[in-house]
């Protein structure tokens, strides 16, 4: 919103208010006038009651746009002020109105998130059709040929172990559980953590070409021989 732009805002409002106070009577006599609207009817006839009206109405509505028109300008304040200012004026204001109040204010849709929700509804075009005989994006001659079926052996997606006894690495597999099955199948009784730990490095070395350096890291899909298998 630019200082020009409110500066031309607030004119045309004063000016719209010199004008209701030139072409309707005083708010003194206003007050009198409907304060007792069946005397006036009798003494000064029911055109002095309907211009009472129109003008209290006039009144209220200039009332009402100043009012919507600052809550519009405050809302695009940072923080609390323009929060409370952007919740006041969905109160005070309809979506309609709201709108009215921004563009009048020069205040861009992108400040203030319910405008723009507001207004795209009122922008959105229809849709245009495809045309059946549109051209397509990717021309048929060169469209990548199928891949030809495969017609030697399957390949097995699970490897065969290397070596009776071997282990396939699953998720979740380390080397000491691994070494400590093996032993508790072997020897049919609880090892020892000794056991386990010299049991670990056993297998480390003998798979040291398929583990690598790290003999915590461990993938899926490994074929790890045991360490007797000779």
């Amino acid at each position: 919103m630019s200082i020009r732009r409110l500066v031309l805002t607030s004119a045309g409002m004063a000016l719209f208010a010199v004008l209701l106070v030139a072409l309707t009577p005083p708010m003194s006599d206003l007050a009198t006038t409907l304060a007792a609207p069946q005397r006036t009817a009798d003494t000064a006839g029911p055109d002095a009651l309907v211009l009472a009206v129109a003008g209290v109405l006039a009144w209220v509505v200039w009332s009402w746009g100043c009012l919507g028109l600052a809550l519009t300008a405050a809302s695009t304040l940072p923080g609390l002020l323009g929060s409370g200012a952007r919740l006041a004026t969905h109160v005070v204001l309809p979506a309609g109105a709201r709108r009215s109040a921004a563009v009048l204010l020069g205040i861009g849709l992108g400040v203030a998130a319910p405008l723009a929700a507001a207004a795209t509804p009122l922008l959105a075009t229809p849709a245009v059709a495809a045309s059946p005989a549109a051209v397509p994006d990717w021309p048929a001659a060169e469209r990548p040929a199928p891949a030809p079926a495969s017609t030697g052996a399957v390949v097995p997606d699970w490897p065969e172990p290397a070596a009776q006894g071997a282990h396939v690495v699953v998720r979740g597999d380390c080397l000491w559980h691994i070494a400590q099955a093996h032993l508790l199948d072997r020897s049919r009784t609880p090892p020892t953590e000794l056991d386990v730990a010299r049991e670990v490095h056993a297998w480390w070395t003998t798979n040291a070409d398929v583990i690598g350096p790290d003999p915590d890291r461990l993938l899926p899909g490994q074929v790890l021989r045991p360490p007797d298998a000779g």
